[in-house]
């Protein structure tokens, strides 16, 4: 009988031990927050999904494939013009265009992943095909380019070549163009995905990501911009392209080996259709009589297709007329006759008024892309101008790069761990420092700071040029290590600017546009690099007289590079007045559910929280 009772008593509690193992797994398998899906489609579970071991895994995929990029992108304007033969401007036009065009494809890549791919999909298909572009070029340099073997390297000319090479070599780059314009702005998304913002810890993480993100994107370049970069100089330019096409494969590798831990948002349908939606809805209705208050309009229950909803804002009112609801709305609702083209929900209006409260936004950001893609073009022909050697030894002119390199990895360690801390207790803001928009603002000013160090380098280094024999094609004899400064500036600038514009366009976009957020980053990198070519043409032509080469000649001892210099510093100081004006009118968009950071105004306040906008 005691037997029994040892017995049933050991049942009981081996029975109370499993159902509180049981309790305790569940609460270790909480859901995310964020409405995140697993690969198969089933709420993800923390544990077992996303976090940092997916965090440091596309970090790691973005480290390679940036190595892989760069390994083609930084040298290209000198590709252009020891191999393939082009004068300096055409060189510094081509790489404009062609880098335009990388973060053009960055919309196609967006539209796809938030419409109806998914980020994962988008960024294994895409990164494929950079792949299959990098390959490519590889073959065409090895084969077909560099020929004689070990040309290009400022003193063998290489060529001449047929049409149908230098076709092939055009095909594979914008190959290139495609895979890597396509997979960034999804990878960078995708990434932050792996952290639920709802939980207060993850999304402090999400907003570290971004940073490490940057940091991660500046030191995969960084053996590019000084190993691939030197051995691409020195004419050993296919093994720099076939080096860049291992990298990038890796990172596809390690991409695939990390899809059982991912967490995925599902694809909301084309944004383009919601948009018009909305238009066609608001001029339908242009005649109607709205009443005062948001009690008519018109929003669904519970989380419709495109996310959490977005609370209702004033600003451009006459978008509301779309959500209005009016006696004949009502009448074909009764009917089961609902049509989104007559009447749209808040959320769906509003998403279309975060889209136009960014505009000006990201039209001021295009002059500082201008200002950045000269680090890729003309930085590199000013430093090959100048005195490239220590000793035997002679440094590539498109390796200073890497100074830009070290600043970013140096001012994010200064902005996350002392500014950013010490700017939240001085605001008394709970450990939140400046906002996005001071941040972007704060970027703008040091990019002028870089165009004047510039321009204070080139005249000094035509003044030692015009010295020793201003119609040579020789190199100045002031030391290239006279750029630091103006690659330290870019690098600072880019924390700043660039870290800040992730951060801010994800997370002032709706649910269902995140990738398009970030493809916003993306496109505006592009029109500045088309804006920084038709700005070379336009001062080429002007500055181009009877005795006069320009200001940018392919002898740029005869030219005046200084004053182009100069000439972005005053443009994006006017850019800056414009993007203060702009950050000051902007006002944040307000997610249900979601603790505001940035706007603690209620719904119906029309006062303006002062952290909505950049403080002057």
């Amino acid at each position: 009988m005691a037997c029994f009772e040892v017995f049933k008593k050991s049942k009981i509690m081996e029975l109370g031990g499993e159902i509180e193992g049981k309790k305790i797994k569940e609460e270790q398998e909480e859901c995310t927050l964020d409405g995140t899906v697993d690969r198969y489609g089933r709420p993800a579970i923390r544990q077992r999904t996303g976090g940092w071991v997916s965090g440091i895994l596309l970090l790691v995929n973005q480290g390679l494939a940036t190595l892989a990029f760069f390994g083609v992108g930084v040298n290209l304007v000198l590709f252009l013009t020891r191999v393939i033969g082009q004068n300096n401007a055409d060189a510094a036009n081509n790489v404009s265009k062609w880098t335009g065009t990388v973060y053009i494809f960055s919309l196609v890549g967006a539209l796809l992943s938030d419409s109806y791919w998914g980020r994962y999909k988008t960024c294994a298909i895409f990164q494929v095909i950079f792949v299959i572009g990098l390959v490519l070029l590889s073959i065409s340099s090895y084969f077909f380019l560099v020929k004689p073997n070990g040309c290009g390297d400022g003193q063998t000319l290489c060529g001449p070549h047929s049409p149908i090479h230098i076709s092939f070599f055009y095909i594979s780059i914008y190959l290139v163009a495609l895979g890597n314009g396509g997979y960034q702005p999804t990878i960078a998304t995708f990434g932050a995905d792996q952290f639920d913002e709802e939980d207060s810890k993850e999304g402090h993480s999400k907003v570290s990501f971004f940073s490490y993100f940057y940091l991660a994107l500046n030191l995969g370049s960084l053996f590019s911009n000084t190993i691939l970069v030197y051995f691409e100089d020195e004419g050993m330019w296919a093994l720099g392209f076939w080096v860049s096409s291992g990298s990038a494969f890796v990172a596809l590798v390690l991409f695939l080996i990390g899809t059982p831990r991912y967490r995925h948002f599902m694809p909301t349908g084309n944004p383009l259709s919601r948009f018009c939606q909305v238009i066609v809805a608001a001029f339908k209705k242009w005649r109607v009589e709205m009443s005062a208050g948001k009690e008519d309009l018109y929003e669904m229950d519970g989380k419709d297709c495109m996310g959490r909803k977005i609370l209702h804002t004033h600003e451009f009112k006459f978008l509301d007329r779309a959500a209005y609801i009016t006696s004949k709305d009502i009448s074909l609702q009764d009917q089961g006759l609902h049509s989104p083209w007559r009447l749209c929900t808040i959320t769906q209006v509003e998403e279309v008024k975060c889209i136009l409260r960014l505009l000006p936004i990201w039209l001021c950001t295009i002059i500082y892309s201008v200002v950045f893609t000269q680090m890729a073009s003309l930085f590199v022909e000013q430093g090959a101008a100048m005195k490239t050697t220590i000793g035997n030894f002679r440094i590539p002119a498109a390796s200073m790069s890497s100074f830009d390199i070290l600043s970013v990895a140096a001012f994010i360690f200064i902005y996350r761990r002392i500014v950013d801390p010490l700017v939240g207790k001085i605001r008394k803001t709970n450990g939140r420092g400046l906002t996005e928009l001071q941040r972007m603002g704060i970027g703008l000013i040091i990019a002028i700071m870089a165009m004047v160090s510039a321009g204070i380098v080139e005249c000094c280094r035509l003044k030692y040029a015009q010295g020793e024999c201003v119609n040579c094609d020789g190199a100045s004899s002031l030391s290239i290590f006279w750029q630091i400064p103006q690659y330290a500036f870019i690098g600072a600038s880019e924390v700043f600017m660039y870290v800040g514009q992730l951060e801010f366009f994800n997370d002032q976009t709706p649910d269902g546009l995140k990738s398009f957020g970030s493809a916003l980053c993306m496109t505006s990198m592009s029109l500045g690099n088309y804006v920084s070519s038709l700005l070379v043409s336009i001062v080429m032509k002007i500055s181009t007289k009877d005795n006069m080469p320009g200001w940018i000649p392919g002898n740029l001892n005869r030219g005046h590079l200084d004053r182009f210099y100069f000439l972005l510093a005053v443009l994006t100081i006017v850019d800056l007045v414009l993007y203060v004006i702009c950050a000051q009118w902007y006002k944040s968009i307000k997610l249900e559910g979601k603790s505001q950071d940035m706007d603690n105004d209620n719904d119906d306040d029309d006062d303006d929280d002062e952290n909505d906008k950049l403080s002057v």
